[in-house]
């Protein structure tokens, strides 16, 4: 798993309009790129709404949103319309990013063994260095946007 001091990849993927999103397109900004299992779940959706309400806050802050899963665009982009989401979702449908993050791993739910995303959030500075690695026990997805309002104060 790439960790704080660690350069993120430029190339983040497509969006949910089949754009391409760099790091570099958010020159002298920072980011908070965040990885979530699947769209339209209750925990992705708190999440997702947490940093949809508090976008205006982290932006003042310098940081813009990205989100990142492995669904396809089309998924993507009926996530964001039924929940009015104000930031792009990369469709990592190839798992490149996931597995570049190091946050493509082995899961368990009930007895059952399978792979997915593991809930990791990181916030990229403006040239390209993770300096903050939210995992999963830490990230609370209701009130996600507040936990990293908190920790970039």
């Amino acid at each position: 798993m790439l960790t704080i001091g660690d350069k993120a990849p430029d190339v983040l993927g497509s969006d949910e309009s089949g754009r391409e999103v760099r790091l570099s397109d958010f020159r002298g900004r920072r980011v908070a790129l965040y990885f979530y299992p699947k769209d339209n779940t209750s925990g992705c959706t708190a999440e997702a709404c947490s940093l949809r309400d508090h976008r205006d806050d982290l932006r003042q802050a310098g940081y813009e949103v990205v989100g990142v899963s492995v669904q396809d665009a089309a998924s993507h982009r009926k996530f964001i319309d039924k929940h009015a989401l104000n930031f792009p979702l990369i469709a990592d449908t190839d798992h490149r990013l996931v597995e570049a993050f190091g946050v493509w791993q082995e899961k368990s739910l009930y007895g059952r063994k399978f792979m997915g995303i593991v809930r990791t959030t990181f916030l990229i500075d403006e040239t390209g260095t993770i300096t903050h690695v939210f995992g999963s026990k830490q990230i609370k997805t209701k009130i996600h946007a507040e936990q990293l309002l908190d920790a970039i104060k």
